[in-house]
């Protein structure tokens, strides 16, 4: 099971890098950052595969999405300046409590 929530946070971190590399590539017009595209997401797809072996679709993405969405929102603040505004900050943090809630009550959280 380790393995697994550990696959989850590298396909989480290549999602994220893919999604920073997507603003740094400036609609793909600069090629280091398109390849760090190309990168990012084929290996979160790959690693988010991997988790699918045990746990279920409709967690796996919630929590992908989930962590992922706090993650790029925090990229985005500190190397583009993208402000988060108070509502913006609650917003993530119901995401947070969202993912908790998943990982500490559900009974769908396993094949």
């Amino acid at each position: 099971m380790f393995n697994t929530y550990l696959f989850l946070l590298i396909a989480v971190a290549f999602e994220t890098f893919g999604s920073a590399c997507l603003q740094a590539s400036q609609q793909f017009s600069r090629f280091w950052p398109t390849v760090g595209v190309a990168v990012g997401f084929i290996g979160g797809l790959y690693f988010f595969t991997l988790v699918l072996k045990v746990l279920p679709l409709g967690i796996t993405y919630a929590l992908w999405s989930g962590i992922g969405m706090v993650l790029i929102a925090g990229v985005g603040w500190l190397m583009f300046n993208q402000r988060l505004d108070l509502p913006a900050l609650i917003g993530i943090a119901l995401i947070l409590t969202g993912i908790i809630v998943i990982n500490l009550f559900s009974k769908s959280h396993f094949h």
